[in-house]
């Protein structure tokens, strides 16, 4: 099998001091990050590969919004490695590379409605911000201690609707119950968060005739698409099937490219 040469060289790893530190929930940590290089070169719905203390492979995290020089990421312990990254401090460097992937193609002109579902909310706040007043957001979460960034979103002018799993907040259900509801008002839909919230977006949409963008999450090791390990299908326009890189292809597709 062919596979592509990557030149990793042209991916520059650079130090950013961390300015800011946050828990927002027992498992949730805001982070924001000074470098100015990335951050104006950043664009929405791009993550960073983040290194850890003690461990070899990076953790890709989505960047969650982007302002005055400072890269911001929202991140959930899932694991050692972010655990490890949880406990830095305010002043420690964090070696990052950045902005990696395609992100979101979006037309300020164009009414978007963004949803995000747990930790893929947070991609969703600097994709929003390129629309303003012109968007709305959906974002769902399981219970109303997992709410994160709902005033962040209502701070930049957007219509948000929240969705819990058990109704102890918001909306009592998923975030497709509110979708539907705007869907034939809107010109794009774009999403992030569990693959199967997104099948049913994708499919919501395609049923209403709207375009639609995906940020898939998969597990990443070299975050640049060398290493193969973030492969997923899609469909190609003879109807049968290839694979692309996560990382470097994506995260985000588009919806009806994506072979469910």
């Amino acid at each position: 099998m062919f596979v592509e040469r990557i030149d990793l060289m042209k991916y520059d790893a650079q130090d950013c001091e961390l300015i800011y530190k946050a828990q927002l929930t027992p498992t949730i940590y805001d982070f924001r990050l000074k470098n100015k290089e990335l951050a104006d070169i950043t664009k929405p719905g791009q993550f960073a590969q983040v290194a850890v203390t003690g461990k070899t492979l990076r953790r890709p995290i989505s960047i969650c919004d982007v302002y005055d020089g400072i890269i911001r990421l929202v991140f959930e312990v899932r694991g050692e490695g972010t655990e490890i990254l949880s406990q830095s401090k305010v002043g420690d460097k964090i070696n990052i590379i950045a902005p990696l992937g395609n992100g979101f193609k979006i037309n300020p002109n164009k009414k978007t409605v963004f949803v995000g579902g747990g930790i893929g909310v947070p991609p969703m706040l600097y994709s929003a911000k390129q629309c303003g007043r012109n968007s709305s957001v959906i974002i769902g979460f399981r219970n109303k201690d997992a709410v994160i960034l709902e005033d962040d979103f209502k701070s930049i002018g957007c219509d948000v609707a929240v969705t819990t799993d058990d109704g102890s907040y918001g909306i009592n259900g998923f975030v497709t119950q509110p979708l539907a509801e705007i869907i034939k008002d809107v010109d794009l839909v774009c999403a992030c968060g569990p693959t199967p919230m997104l099948k049913n977006i994708a499919k919501l949409a395609k049923e209403n005739g709207i375009e639609c963008q995906v940020s898939l999450e998969q597990r990443m090791a070299c975050g640049v698409g060398a290493c193969l390990g973030c492969a997923v299908a899609v469909k190609r326009e003879d109807g049968t099937q290839e694979y692309k890189h996560v990382c470097k292809d994506g995260p985000v597709f588009n919806a009806e490219e994506v072979a469910w």
